[in-house]
C-alpha cells in the first residue's frame, strides 16, 4: 500500500483545497510513493504517539492537527517539533494531517460534534463550511442541556457565560477554537454557541447570549473515529489503530 492510496481515501472525504489559507494540512513528512502497511490515528502528533507507532510496527501517523504549522529553519533537535521530525525520518514514518479540510467538509468535525449532542436538521453555520447550526429534537432547559453535554463529551467542567436560564432549542457549534463564529451564531438566532478555546473577553456578549466552551480536545476528538472508520471501509487490508498514547494536554485541578 502506498501513502498516496491512503491519502486518496482521506482527501476524497476532506479535499485538501478546503483547508484555510493559514493551515498546513496534508503530508508533512514522507513520500507519497512510500510503502506503508498500517497507521496510528490521533488528534495530535506527539512523541508518545510516534513511539507507539514504531512499537506497533506502523509506518504512518494520521492526525487532525498538523505536526508542522510554521516554517522550520533548522533540524538540530532544539525544539520538540524538530525532535519529532528527526525521529519520524529516522524511523521511516509518514505523517499526514487532515485539519481545517476535515473541519469544513460535509460530515466533518463540527457535524460529528453536533450529532454527538443529538442535534437534527444540521446545516453549516458559516457559508465557507465552518461550524454547524442545528436543533434539539425537543427544547431543553439550559442546565439540562449543559448536563447532557458533560455526559456525552465526557467533560469535568464547562466554561459558560451567564446562563440564559431559558429553553435551548437552536444550537450553534464549532469544533476546536471557534471564537470567530460567535457573531454569526448570534446573527442566526442560536440559543447557545458551543465551541472551544473561547477567550475571557468573548464571554461578554450582548443580550446575555449564552456561550459554552467544552474544550478544544473534547470538541474535536470524534473526527479520529470518523477517519479510522473511513479507512477501514475503503481499504480494509490497511491496518489502522486509534492511539492509546494520545491525551488531552489540558487537565483540571
Amino acid at each position: 500500500m502506498k501513502v498516496s492510496e491512503v491519502i486518496s481515501v482521506i482527501e476524497d472525504f476532506a479535499p485538501l483545497e478546503l483547508q484555510e489559507p493559514w493551515d498546513n494540512s496534508g503530508l508533512c513528512i514522507g513520500s507519497a510513493d512510500q510503502e506503508v502497511n498500517s497507521a496510528v490515528l490521533a488528534l495530535d502528533c506527539t512523541m508518545e504517539v510516534m513511539e507507539e507507532a514504531v512499537g506497533r510496527g506502523a509506518d504512518m501517523i494520521i492526525t487532525h492537527h498538523p505536526l508542522i504549522f510554521s516554517g522550520i529553519k533548522k533540524l538540530n533537535g532544539s525544539s520538540c517539533v524538530e525532535k519529532m521530525i528527526v525521529y519520524a525520518i529516522k524511523n521511516g514514518l509518514a505523517v499526514y494531517a487532515a485539519h481545517t479540510n476535515a473541519d469544513k467538509t460535509t460530515g466533518g468535525v463540527s457535524v460529528v460534534m453536533g450529532e454527538k449532542a443529538g442535534l437534527v436538521d444540521i446545516v453549516p453555520l458559516d457559508p465557507g463550511g465552518l461550524g454547524i447550526l442545528g436543533h434539539l429534537p425537543a427544547p431543553m432547559d439550559c442546565y439540562c442541556f449543559l448536563d447532557m453535554l458533560k455526559e456525552r463529551f465526557g467533560l469535568e467542567k464547562i466554561r459558560i457565560s451567564t446562563p440564559s436560564c431559558g429553553k435551548i432549542s437552536k444550537v450553534a457549534m464549532c469544533g476546536g477554537s471557534g471564537k470567530s463564529l460567535i457573531p454569526l451564531a448570534m446573527e442566526r438566532n442560536a440559543d447557545i454557541y458551543v465551541s472551544g478555546d473561547i477567550p475571557y473577553h468573548e464571554f461578554f456578549c450582548p443580550g446575555n447570549f449564552m456561550i459554552a466552551d467544552i474544550g478544544h480536545y473534547e470538541s474535536e476528538l470524534g473526527i479520529v473515529e470518523v477517519l479510522m472508520s473511513l479507512l477501514r471501509k475503503k481499504i480494509p487490508n490497511f491496518a489502522t489503530y486509534i492511539s492509546e498514547k494520545s491525551y488531552n494536554p489540558v487537565s483540571y485541578y
